[in-house]
C-alpha cells in the first residue's frame, strides 16, 4: 500500500518571487538534502482556470537557470496544441488536465513524443475511475487538493481517497506511476498526504514563505518518509 523510495518534494514557483525566479530556483538546488526533486511550474491561461501566469518563455528562462528537473502544470485549455512544445524546450514532466481534452492518450503520445515525461491531472472533483484504464499511458498522476487556479487554498482531504484508490492499482498491476498531489500541503497536511500513499508533494508557501526554502524541502521530505513508514 505504501509508495515506494524517498519522497519527492516539488517547491512550486507559484509561490515565489516571480521578479528574481533564478534566485527563487537556486534556493532549493542544494546541494545536500534540502535540494528539491522537482520545480513546479503552473501554467495558467485565464480560460481553463480564471487565473494568468506564465508561460513558455518562463519555462525557456528556468531550465536555463537550473539543473533541477521542471515540473510543467499546465491549467490550460487545447493541450494537445500547447503541451508538446514544454517537453521540447526541456521539461522533465508536462502534466495536463484530464477535464481539458477528449484523447488523453493522444496528447500523453506527442509529450512522450517530445522528450518529456506525461502527466495527467485532475480536479478535486474529478472521478479517479474513468481514468484507471488510461493510466498505463502516463508517468505521473496529479491528484489537484485544492480548486486549481490559485496558490494558497486550503487542502481537501477527501481527495486522498482517490490517492489510496490508484495505490491500490499500482500495486496490484506493478505500475511504475508516480503519484502527485497538488494544493494546500504543508507541515500540517503532508504526513496524510503521505500515508494515502503519494510520491510527490508540490509544495508552494511552504517552502517559499519560509525563512530557508531548502530546510523547508528537507523537513517537509523527513515528515513524510516518518509518516509513510518503512519501505518494504
Amino acid at each position: 500500500m505504501c509508495a515506494t523510495g524517498t519522497p519527492m518534494i516539488a517547491p512550486s514557483i507559484l509561490s515565489a518571487d516571480f521578479a528574481n525566479l533564478a534566485a527563487e530556483a537556486r534556493a532549493v538546488a542544494g546541494p545536500g538534502p534540502g535540494r528539491a526533486d522537482w520545480l513546479h511550474v503552473d501554467v495558467m491561461d485565464a480560460h481553463f482556470v480564471p487565473n494568468l501566469t506564465l508561460g513558455l518563455p518562463v519555462v525557456e528562462s528556468l531550465l536555463k537557470a537550473t539543473d533541477i528537473p521542471i515540473d510543467c502544470h499546465l491549467m490550460i485549455e487545447q493541450p494537445g496544441r500547447w503541451a508538446p512544445p514544454y517537453a521540447e524546450a526541456g521539461a522533465h514532466n508536462v502534466t495536463f488536465h484530464a477535464e481539458a481534452t477528449d484523447d488523453p492518450v493522444a496528447v500523453a503520445r506527442d509529450i512522450r513524443a517530445a522528450g518529456a515525461k506525461a502527466g495527467l491531472s485532475i480536479k478535486p472533483g474529478t472521478p479517479l475511475e474513468p481514468y484507471l484504464d488510461i493510466v498505463r499511458d502516463f508517468d505521473t498522476l496529479l491528484i489537484m487538493s485544492v480548486e486549481p487556479g490559485f496558490g494558497g487554498q486550503k487542502f481537501i482531504p477527501e481527495v486522498l481517497a482517490k490517492a489510496r484508490a490508484i495505490r491500490k492499482v499500482i500495486d496490484a498491476e506493478d505500475l511504475t506511476l508516480l503519484v502527485e498531489i497538488d494544493g494546500g500541503i504543508n507541515a500540517d497536511t503532508i504526513e496524510q498526504a503521505a500515508a494515502a500513499g503519494i510520491d510527490c508533494f508540490v509544495a508552494g508557501s511552504a517552502v517559499y514563505g519560509a525563512q530557508d526554502p531548502g530546510e523547508a524541502v528537507h523537513a517537509l521530505r523527513e515528515q513524510a518518509a516518518a509518516a509513510r513508514g518503512p519501505v518494504d
